[in-house]
Formats: structure tokens, sequence, C-alpha cells
């Protein structure tokens, strides 16, 4: 039996790929997919996801969550650090502009989650790839929410290593800091993939030249390529890692069981204030603390397997657009 799940994203480039992915892959049911405002802004969000879609075309749509907002938290980065526009492109695709008709029957993305997992008990488990805005007004909406979840999957957060954004902070939790720390403190089962896990897979250039010679010139292969192609340029302009990182396809792997990892059971929560630590991930790993326990923070990660499923993936959703406008 499949299994059940929820996206919630903000797209783009790795969360765009590992959507498509997600499509390929016969294990997964993606029930919805929301948008969150992030790396892109909610209605930016919300048009991505249409067009992968209807370039998709998967046997089964996923019911889309939009959001209205307008900004995205990566305008608000400090300066100094590659803004979300040169890594991802101006729409968050690349160089794609997803034009998408206007959208009938719109479904807010936290109300959308909520319809979803009544609808369904205990059988979604939800896979966030972006800040924790929705999650946070969902479980807002209706607090027996958690208790109805098959489990959270949450890729954010930093515990081991510098942040991203700031030298304490990464991205997601950074972006909304007081949503994450909703969450954190919800009692539903969490794993959360950080930063130094996450950043673990990546395809080298050369990698990326070998896929896209085995990916087919469909509509999505094209897509796909021309996704990949994008992020090689802008990793060899504005980052020092030669490789195109994949860590939104490290969260997918380990919801489809399609990879093996360690966690660390820990009391977590996040720092939601301080001019240089609000989005700061706290662990409290101290012997003799009362605090209870309220996640699972993957520790350890086979990179190969994830990067494997990845590719793989890529290649099976390529050549099930065979023949597509």
């Amino acid at each position: 039996m499949s299994q059940k799940i929820i996206i919630d994203a903000d797209p783009g480039i790795a969360d765009a790929l590992a959507v498509l992915v997600a499509f390929a892959d016969p294990a997964i049911d993606v029930m919805g997919l929301t948008a969150v405002s992030g790396s892109v802004s909610g209605i930016q969000a919300t048009r991505n996801l249409h067009y992968l879609i209807g370039l998709a075309d998967p046997l089964r749509h996923p019911r889309v969550g939009q959001s209205d907002s307008v900004e995205s938290a990566a305008e608000h980065s400090p300066l100094g650090m590659p803004s979300q526009q040169s890594l991802n492109g101006r729409m968050g695709l690349g160089e794609v502009n997803p034009l998408v008709p206007d959208l009938h029957n719109r479904r807010e993305s936290s109300k959308l989650i909520v319809e979803l997992v009544r609808a369904h008990p205990q059988e979604i488990r939800i896979v966030t790839f972006g800040p924790l805005t929705n999650l946070a007004r969902a479980f807002d909406l209706d607090p027996d929410l958690p208790l109805l979840l098959n489990g959270l999957i949450c890729l954010g957060g930093v515990t081991r290593a510098n942040g991203d954004v700031t030298s304490t902070a990464e991205f997601n939790m950074w972006s909304d800091p007081q949503a994450a720390r909703t969450v954190m403190r919800s009692p539903v089962g969490k794993i959360i993939v950080p930063l130094e896990v996450s950043n673990g897979p990546g395809l080298t250039f050369e990698g990326i030249d070998r896929l896209s010679g085995l990916i087919p010139s469909t509509p999505v292969g094209e897509f796909v390529i021309g996704l990949l192609q994008f992020a090689v340029r802008a990793n060899r302009q504005f980052l020092p890692r030669e490789e195109v990182p994949i860590s939104a396809a490290a969260a997918l792997a380990i919801a489809a069981h399609a990879t093996k990892f360690v966690t660390e059971t820990v009391a977590l929560d996040v720092e939601t204030t301080g001019e240089l630590t609000a989005g700061m991930t706290i662990v409290d790993r101290r012997p003799f603390a009362l605090r209870q326990t309220n996640a699972e923070i993957v520790t350890q990660l086979d990179v190969p397997s994830v990067i494997d499923y990845f590719c793989r993936g890529l290649r099976r959703i390529a050549v099930s657009s065979e023949g597509q406008a």
C-alpha cells in the first residue's frame, strides 16, 4: 500500500525536482501540494506547483493549496549571502516562466492540510521542504490535527554546524521561527532532517552531465535538464561547493523508505527572538535535563541511496511524459 503524503514546499529548483521524483514513485501517493512563502513568494510557489502538475501530468493529480503571500522570506535575507533568485532563477524554476491559467476552486494551504488529514486520519504523512508557516496555521485551525497525522518529516534546522542564512540559523527555521516553534512543540511524531545532514547528498557537475545524457528529450526531461544545468551555472558562480545539493530529495527518500538513516531522540526547540539567534535550533542534550523529548533528528544518512533514488525518479518521470505536448 502506498504512503499518502502532503508535500509543503516553496519551489525552488531542489524542491521542484523532488516533487517530480515523488510523482514518479509508485510507493508514494501525493495527496496534496501546499504552497508556502520562503525561497519564492507564496503566490509564486502556488504557480510553480500548478506548473509542475501540468507538466508532469501524474496519473492522480494532487490537490494544490495556495498561498497569497506576495513576499518571500528570501527577500529579507542578510546581506552577503547569494540570493535565492541567483540560485533558483527569477521565478524559482531556473529560466522557466511558469505560466498557468487562472485557478478555480482555490483552497488556502493550511485549510487544505486540515481537510485532507481529516479525510484520511492516521494515514497521511506531511513532508515539509520550506518554512513551517502552513503547518503551524493548520495546527491552530485544528488543535487535534497533530494526533491525526501519520507523522511529519521536516527539512530544516541545524544542530551541529553553522547555519546557512545566519551563523546560527538554517533558512526554513529562520524564515518563520514562531511557526517552527509551534510545530516543534506540538505532539505530532516528527523526524527532522537538519542542514548538516541534508547537505550531504549532491550531484557533481560531471554526474549531472551523465544524468542529462540518460534523460530522454520529453517535455519533463527537457525541463529537468534545464533546471540541473541552471543549478550547475549558479553553483559555479555563487557557491564554493562543486556539487548541486539535493536536500529536498533527502527528506523525500526518508518518507518513501528509500534510504537508511539513523536518528537521535532529542528535546528540541527554536529560538524566536534575538538579533543573532532568531531561528536557531536548540537541542537540549544535558544528561540530567527534565525536559521531555519531542523529536527525532537525523544524524546519519545513506547518501548514495538518496542520490540513486533521486536520479531514478527523474529518469522515470521523464520517460512517463513521452508523447505529452
